[in-house]
């Protein structure tokens, strides 16, 4: 239990961190960039051993590592661009409403248990998400044109969730999910620090400290939404789609309550409905698993 509430309360932070960003104008691509190098160096220090250069590239999951890191740096950009054309909201419900990806991998691959307050639980999860999320009086609305982006934002984050949990099952020793982890960022960070390159010499790159800061910051909760993610999938707590249904809904509870405190938003009846069915919806899970 407690790596799935540590995995929360990190993904959590991000959220705080990104909103943030917005109220000290940090420029969010430059900042993502310091971010996975800090995790990267987050993950090598965490690891219990000595690192030679050489040999990662002989590990069973280093490709898929890479792939991962790519496809990091791929979802944030199309997220930016859902974002621009079609507002944050979008980008919330498309990224939180993948984990039925990963549940249903779950569920097929896996075998994991369908019992009816799971089932129930996992349908309200979804239903909390989208009320929790949408701050929008009459809901969310997008151009068809533009419906590409968030499909693309829901298919890419649910692939990644669910490549994290069969890479992490299948070829992750124990001990070596910290430089597992290392690696997914430092693909991030090496793709990422190309399209800066790229826009230094198109004459668009301007260096701000504050986007240094902005990734420091970031780049630690972010090694450890991942890294206690990967730890509460190991655990014996829940099957993996009780683990992805608890952290999703648990992240857009907690995090809506965060903005509240911290940024004084402010929320229609549907987001308290979202957040009182969140609750119900962890319980009705975490309940299947007992019975």
């Amino acid at each position: 239990m407690m790596y799935l509430l540590l995995s929360v309360l990190a993904s959590t932070l991000i959220f705080v961190v990104f909103k943030l960003f917005s109220i000290f104008k940090v420029n969010t691509l430059h900042a993502i960039v310091v971010n996975y190098f800090v995790a990267c160096v987050s993950g090598i220090i965490a690891f219990n051993g000595t690192i030679t250069l050489a040999t990662i590239p002989a590990y069973n999951w280093f490709f898929y590592a890479i792939a991962l890191g790519s496809l990091f740096i791929i979802v944030f950009n199309l997220m930016a661009i859902t974002t621009q054309r079609s507002g944050l909201s979008v980008v919330s419900v498309a990224t939180k409403m993948s984990v039925v990806i990963p549940i249903i991998f779950g569920l097929l691959y896996y075998k994991d248990s369908l019992g009816i307050y799971k089932g129930v639980g996992i349908l309200l999860a979804l239903v909390a998400v989208y009320l929790a999320s949408v701050k929008q009086k009459d809901g969310l609305a997008i151009q068809p044109k533009n419906l590409i982006f968030p499909i693309l934002v829901f298919l890419g984050s649910g692939i990644i969730d669910t490549s994290i949990k069969y890479i992490e099952g299948s070829f992750v020793a124990e001990n070596d999910v910290p430089i597992f982890s290392a690696t997914i960022f430092a693909s991030a960070f090496s793709i990422g620090i190309l399209v800066v390159i790229a826009q230094a010499i198109r004459g668009k790159f301007r260096f701000e400290f504050k986007n240094i800061i902005g990734g420091i910051v970031l780049g630690v909760p972010n090694y450890f939404s991942i890294y206690f993610l990967v730890k509460a999938l190991r655990s014996d707590l829940l099957e993996s789609s009780g683990i992805f249904t608890i952290n999703n809904v648990g992240i857009v509870m907690l995090s809506t309550l965060v903005g509240i405190a911290l940024f004084k938003e402010k929320l229609l009846l549907k987001n308290w409905i979202g957040i009182l069915v969140a609750v119900l919806s962890i319980f009705l899970v975490a309940l299947d698993k007992l019975l």
